[in-house]
This record gives structure tokens, C-alpha cells and sequence, in this order.
């Protein structure tokens, strides 16, 4: 049963005033063709079959189900058996653990969308899309395919750091610290100076930004055009203390060992500015560079609350975005 759907803002790219995707999300996301905000079906037991046979073609990663999904005529639909697909589509997850789990797709498309709008991060380019009952799902165009449907070159830090749950057990993209992987990149990236600095920026945004989920396998290096490894576009950012008891750091270690930690992180159980800096130069990042990235992420508060005031979470999910957003901040402007 479709649902009537009031959208006064780009799914895409949050801009006012549109009612399906601007051209701005269609070039972005679609290659400038037009392609619709709706789906032809729903999340429901009518379209089970269809989905769950879809389902078997891709991996899933957590309490997530993901749909391979392409463009036809205008729609976007599942991928065909032998199919390519270049798109994935993320539902509402149905584990009940989680908390307010209809508003993650939102959560996920707009802190996305922070990331890229407010501080410069490269991102995978995403949209909100809506089932036939206006239910939202979360869509993502795929970094990891070449025009000619050839995949190219990749790895997670799972990979090369070579855990997996044979060496380190079932919780081994949880294992190590972001410390580990910024010197990682040091021995794989020829452009390591630039890229650690992206790195920092990045661990910086997901602590401010409440993402406890950001573990070895949500970070990978990609070969570039040059055959050169750099930083693949950030993916899987979202608040995830919104849906679940979730900790600073999905990695066991944090930003580096406990030996490390200011005054202020061992008093109050939380990274301060120090920590960072700390960490910063730690991994290789200019001391000029550092303070630039402290700064931009300290000053931005306007952006944030527009954002997020034009973002597709419910009123309540938009005051618990930004209150979180606003602790992190706190504890981030302290020093020690």
C-alpha cells in the first residue's frame, strides 16, 4: 500500500525545497539521469521472497540486511541474477535490540552527509530512498566498481593487518587501535602524509559524531587511477549511541594504549583535545595540520544544527543527535 510522502528536502543532499532528488543528488548519485525517490515495493511479506532471494547474493555485516540494487528505467530496483549491481540499499533493521531502529537509515544518511558538507570528508555517495509504504532505506552507490564492471583494488585493515577470527578470534575488527592503522599506512601508502591526515580527521568525526562501530573493516585502502593505494571514500558513519550502549571507540585499544592517555581521559573515562593531538602526531600528522583539523571540527556548530534540522529523523532522534553531537564537543574542547 503506498503512503503518501510530505519531503520538503533533497533526500539526497538535504537541500530545501525539493520533493525527490535534486540535481545536485542526481549527478552525485545517478550520473545525471532521473531517477525516482520511490521504489516499486515494499519492505513487507508481500516482497519477502524477493528480497530474501536478493539477500542471498550479498554479504550482510551486523544487524543489517543489504540489497544490491541498479538502475533501469528511471527506478531504482534489485539487481538480476548475474547482474552487477552498483548500488546497495540498507532497510531499517528488524533486530529489536536496537533502539529508534526506523530512524537509522536517517541517522546514517545524515551524518553522511556532515561528514562530507561540513568537514571536507570524502564520502561514498548516498541518498535516503522509500519503499511503496514510505518506509526510508538507506542507499549507497558502490566506490569499489570501475565503469567497465570491473572491481577494483581494495582491502580493509582487517586484511592488512592480517586478523581474522582464526588469529584473533571473533571479535577481531575490534581489536588493536587507530593508532596501529595510522602507522599501517605507512608502510602501504606512498602518499602517507596526506592520507593520515584524512585518517585523523576521520577518527576525529566518528568520536564527536558517536560512531562506536568504526572497526578495522570500515576502513580500506583503495587503488588509485595512478596504481597508487590512498584512503577509500568514508562508509558506515552514523551515530550508533542512538541505537545502542555503545562505547567511545569501537577499537579495543582507542586511539592508542591506556599508557597514553591525558590526566583528563584516565579522570574521566573520555578523550579530550590533548588525546587527540596526541594521536595526531603519533600517526605523522604536521603539527599545523593537527591544530587546522581541531579547529574546523571546534567551530562548526551552526552547520551542524542546520543539518541536522533538515535531516529525515523524527523530531526526537534529531534533539538526541544533537545533544550527543554537543557532550562530544564539550569533552573535545577540553585540555589537560
Amino acid at each position: 500500500m503506498k503512503q503518501y510522502l510530505d519531503i520538503k528536502n533533497c533526500p539526497g543532499t538535504l537541500t530545501q525545497g525539493y520533493e525527490t532528488y535534486s540535481p545536485t543528488a542526481l549527478r552525485r548519485m545517478f550520473d545525471n539521469r532521473k531517477v525516482s525517490h520511490l521504489l516499486d515495493f515494499s519492505n513487507d511479506s508481500c516482497s519477502r521472497g524477493l528480497i530474501d532471494d536478493n539477500i542471498g547474493r550479498i554479504s550482510i555485516s551486523g544487524a543489517q540486511e543489504k540489497l544490491s540494487a541498479i538502475v533501469s528505467k528511471g527506478k531504482v530496483c534489485l539487481s538480476p541474477e548475474g547482474i552487477q549491481s552498483r548500488y546497495i540499499i540498507k532497510p531499517a533493521p528488524e533486530d529489536k535490540r536496537l533502539s529508534y531502529r526506523d530512524q537509522l537509515p536517517a541517522n546514517e544518511h545524515l551524518t553522511m552527509q556532515i561528514a562530507r558538507q561540513v568537514y571536507g570528508i570524502m564520502i561514498a555517495e548516498n541518498a535516503l530512498i522509500f519503499f511503496q509504504n514510505g518506509e526510508p532505506a538507506y542507499i549507497t552507490k558502490r566506490f569499489d566498481i570501475n565503469p567497465d564492471n570491473t572491481k577494483k583494488k581494495q582491502e580493509d585493515f582487517a586484511s592488512l593487518m592480517k586478523k581474522t577470527s582464526e588469529t584473533h578470534g571473533k571479535h577481531f575488527k575490534y581489536t588493536g587501535s587507530y593508532a596501529d592503522m595510522g602507522a599501517l599506512m605507512q608502510k602501504y601508502v606512498a602518499a602517507w602524509k596526506v592520507e593520515t591526515g584524512k585518517f585523523f580527521r576521520l577518527i576525529l568525526f566518528n568520536y564527536l559524531f558517536g560512531n562506536g562501530d568504526a572497526h578495522l573493516k570500515n576502513f580500506s585502502l583503495q587503488q588509485s587511477v595512478n596504481s597508487d593505494y590512498v584512503l577509500s571514500p568514508a562508509y558506515d558513519l552514523l551515530n550508533t549511541s542512538l541505537h545502542i550502549q555503545d562505547t567511545d571507540f569501537a577499537l579495543e585499544e582507542g586511539l592508542f594504549g591506556e599508557a597514553f592517555h591525558s590526566e583528563i581521559y584516565l579522570q574521566k573515562g573520555h578523550p579530550c583535545q590533548d588525546d587527540f593531538i596526541v594521536f595526531g602526531k603519533m600517526i605523522g600528522v604536521p603539527d599545523v595540520l593537527i591544530q587546522k583539523i581541531m579547529t574546523d571540527f571546534l567551530d562548526r556548530k551552526p552547520l551542524v544544527y542546520d543539518l541536522t534540522e533538515r535531516s529525515f529523523l523524527n523530531k526526537k532522534l534529531k534533539r538526541m543527535y544533537i545533544r550527543s553531537y554537543e557532550e562530544r564537543l564539550m569533552r573535545l574542547s577540553r585540555q589537560g
